[in-house]
Formats: C-alpha cells, sequence, structure tokens
C-alpha cells in the first residue's frame, strides 16, 4: 500500500524545550577540523527514522524514553549541548555552554500504516514531523541539535531530527543515535566512547595544497543553469537486482565496478539529459567519499564522530557525457573517487584555510551521498530497528536540488535494494525519467518506473 498523494494530518506539538546533559560538564572551547567548518557543511540535515509499536513496549513513552536517553548520552556527547561560535578567518569552535539541543514532544492522528508498506521520502507533512522551530535554525550561535518524538494512533512512533552538518557526518550521528539508543535501552554509557580528535583533520602549518580539486572550483553562471526552487518535484527511485542487472547490460563485460559508482554514473547521465544543458558546457559529478579507511597514517580515533569525507569530482562536456555510452560516465566516476587518500584529506584542509574555506561548486554540479552502510535504520531505542531510516528528503542543503542520497531499502515485494530520493524541476523529472527507463529496460520490455507516480509537488522546498 503506498501513502495517498493527498495524505494529511494533524500535528499537535508541545513547546519545544532544551535537553541539557543530565551532569554538569566541562565549559570549554572545542575548534572544529579544517573539514568540518567549510562552507558547504554550514546547514541544517534532516533525518527521519520511523518505529513500528511493538507490545513488549506498552505503557513506555518513546518521547519520555529518548528525552531522558539524550541527557544521560550528552553527558559523554556535552559538545552537542553547547553553541558555535566564529573566529578570525571564519575559523569554528564549539563553545560547550551545556545549554542543550532542542527537543519536541508530540501526536499525530495517523498511523504508520497510513504512510505505506514501502516507507520512502518525500513524507508527506514533513514540516509537522521535523518542525522549524524558530530561533533554532541558524548556524552560529544556535542550537546544534533538533530532535522531535511523534507519536502515532496505532502505537507506533516517528523520531526526526535536524542536525547541523559541521557536527558530524552520517558515521558520527548514527554513532551518537546509536549510543542514546543503548542508554534507552538501559545501558549506562555509551558502548563506543566519543572522541572529539578534530585536529587529526586540521591544515598543515605551512598549509600546503598539493591536489587539484574541482570540487571548489569558482563557476560563474553565465546561463542560468543552477537548478530553480519553483515546482520543485520530489520523487523517489529504487533499484535492486533487476535494475542493477538492467544496466550492466550496458557496460563492456571487462569492466568492474560497484554498485554506487554503476549508479551514480546513470543518475548523472540521465540527470544531465534531463537538465539539457548547453553541449560545450561542463557539468560534474561530486561523489561523497568516507575517508576513514583512507586515513592510516594515524588514523582516526575510534570513536571519532566529526566529519571525514571528501568531494571527489567527475568533470565532463554535456555533450560528451549524453552521447558516450554509459561506460564512460562510469570511468570518470570510478577515477574521482580513487583520488582520495590521506595526502587528499590533508590537502583539501590546506586549502580551507588558503581560499576562505570555500563552498562545493554547484552551478552544473549534482552530488551523491552513500548511506547504504551508515546503519541509520539499526538505530533502536527499544521499539526494534527502524522501518525506514535515513535522508528525510532529497536535494537537502544549501542549494536544493543538488544532492542525492542512497538508502538501504525492501520495497513492497520483498526485495532488498536502494532508493534513492531525487529532485528536479517537474518538466525535467519528466525526461529523466524517461531517459531512466531508457536504461533499465529492454525494447520489448515495460518501464520498471513508472512515468507518473503520485508526484509530490513543493514549491520553494528549502
Amino acid at each position: 500500500m503506498a501513502p495517498p498523494p493527498s495524505l494529511v494530518f494533524s500535528v499537535r506539538r508541545s513547546p519545544p524545550e532544551l535537553v541539557a546533559p543530565a551532569t554538569p560538564t566541562p565549559h570549554e572551547f572545542k575548534p572544529l577540523s579544517d573539514i568540518d567548518d567549510q562552507d558547504g557543511l554550514r546547514f541544517q540535515i534532516p533525518v527521519i527514522q520511523f518505529y513500528k509499536n511493538v507490545p513488549s513496549m506498552n505503557g513506555r513513552d518513546p518521547a519520555k524514553v529518548i528525552k531522558a536517553a539524550l541527557a544521560k548520552t550528552l553527558v559523554f556527547y556535552y559538545p552537542f549541548a553547547g553553541r558555535l561560535r566564529e573566529g578570525a578567518g571564519r575559523k569554528l569552535a564549539v563553545e560547550c555552554t551545556g545549554e542543550g539541543l532542542v527537543f519536541v514532544e508530540a501526536d499525530a492522528d495517523v498511523t504508520l500504516r497510513q504512510f505505506g508498506d514501502a516507507l520512502q521520502p518525500p513524507f508527506p507533512c514533513l514540516e509537522e514531523l521535523i518542525y522549524d522551530v524558530p530561533g533554532a535554525g541558524g548556524v552560529v550561535d544556535s542550537p546544534l541539535m533538533l530532535i522531535q518524538v511523534t507519536r502515532l494512533k496505532c502505537g507506533g512512533f516517528i523520531f526526526g531530527l535536524r542536525l547541523n552538518h559541521t557536527m558530524a557526518d552520517a558515521a558520527g550521528l548514527v554513532q551518537f543515535m546509536t549510543a542514546v539508543g543503548e542508554v534507552a535501552r538501559g545501558a549506562h554509557g555509551p558502548s563506543i566512547l566519543p572522541v572529539w580528535g578534530r585536529e587529526h583533520l586540521n591544515a598543515r602549518d605551512p598549509p600546503h595544497v598539493t591536489r587539484t580539486h574541482h570540487e571548489y572550483d569558482e563557476i560563474a553562471d553565465t546561463k542560468n543553469t543552477i537548478v530553480p526552487l519553483d515546482d520543485m518535484e520530489h520523487r523517489s527511485f529504487f533499484f535492486g537486482a533487476a535494475e542493477f542487472g538492467a544496466l550492466r547490460r550496458h557496460l563492456p563485460p571487462h569492466i568492474r565496478c560497484s554498485t554506487f559508482e554503476l549508479l551514480t554514473a546513470a543518475l548523472w547521465r540521465c540527470r544531465t539529459l534531463a537538465l539539457r544543458p548547453d553541449p560545450a558546457e561542463e557539468v560534474r559529478v561530486l561523489c561523497i567519499v568516507n575517508a576513514r579507511p583512507k586515513l592510516r597514517h594515524p588514523p582516526l580515533p575510534a570513536g571519532f564522530y566529526g566529519n571525514a569525507f571528501a568531494f571527489p569530482v567527475a568533470l565532463s562536456a554535456a555533450g560528451d557525457l549524453c552521447e558516450n555510452p554509459l561506460s564512460y560516465a562510469l570511468e570518470l566516476v570510478k577515477a574521482a573517487k580513487n583520488s582520495v587518500d590521506q595526502e587528499y584529506m590533508k590537502s583539501v584542509a590546506d586549502m580551507m584555510v588558503t581560499k576562505g574555506r570555500p563552498h562545493f561548486a554547484v552551478v552544473r554540479s549534482y552530488l551523491v551521498s552513500d548511506l547504504t552502510h551508515a546503519g541509520f535504520g539499526d538505530v533502536d531505542f527499544g521499539w526494534g530497528p527502524a522501518v525506514y531510516g535515513g535522508a528525510a528528503k532529497g536535494g537537502v542543503g544549501a542549494i536544493p536540488g543538488v544532492a542525492s542520497f542512497y538508502i538501504p531499502f525492501r520495497n513492497g515485494k520483498g526485495e532488498d535494494g536502494i532508493v534513492v530520493p531525487f529532485c528536479l524541476p517537474a518538466a525535467a523529472m519528466e525526461i529523466f525519467v524517461k531517459e531512466l527507463n531508457g536504461l533499465l529496460k529492454k525494447e520489448e520490455e515495460r518501464p520498471l518506473i513508472p512515468a507518473k507516480k503520485s508526484p509530490t509537488f513543493i514549491v520553494s522546498a528549502l
């Protein structure tokens, strides 16, 4: 059962409150790393988790359980209870004030089943499930996290979270959420103790940029090619064994690649065809690469929860990308992804310091982030793993429509795969679906993705 496009429900919220650490914590300043405080991470990223009713938890209020666990967990993760301050050179540091994070308790007159059997973005009434509390949405001098627990009529609940991205990446956030879950289930503290360790990803002294970082190119939008914000259509696309098999049929037999590389190449190519840029213009895809396995001398300490990823970029003339076979895009994506190593990360940090912490390029750009191994769905507050856990929508960030997330997913047929929330102008979305279907089907087959599937339109989404 899919959610009806018109699903509307009301949410009654209690007044927002601050949840502070349960016991006193140090008042100190903790500088972020030179990877953390780059301009492209200075925004709030939304995450959403859906949990079903569990009879063994009857009588337990998820909002009360999670709120109490948050207070205890913040004793260990006390920087999350502080506020960011900006110093010389745009350098960010956390003042560990102990003020707390924003917590909202709510009730919705809807059941989990009404959202549909296959939960995936875009979610109805998302703004009611992660309420934008006035005064809590800034980057500096604002709460660093907002959490809303919404009880459902069926006994299940929704856990919504919004994080200041400068504080943590997906791996770091899941580490914190897992710790909250452990405490909620009765542990006295996290099984993995948090480590600040941001100095491991700071610039060298003196800084020395040794790599080319096209991801931070300053590009003038001379032809108005940034994705417009009006009439944005949000849809999600499922890729399972059949879809990946169809995509691989477009490749020569000798080419080996990961599902991330294959999917990124296909989506980049179809998206470019849909947006129809000038064939001579340069287009790019930025692949978020987890740098933790690349950092060996020294490795990041266990418990590190800061940002540890890079945005390596693949570049092509739009005409070359659209006219060449899929293998052309794939080889570009593979080369970009494989460029990240320890020296690459040091070079990025050095560039941040020397160039004023620039934003990654967004003109004619597409950014992808693989959350399939992040573990959002495994977070357990006592009600078992999430029915859905991960990104609340596609296209989040300072520039809506630029980013997509790869989220582990089981569809209504019980097939495991990846769901990708996508955000494009409505006219471009129609072309995108047509081009994607062209890759996913044989000539005699029907499309795997319907041309129209209860599209959700969001005007000026962010």
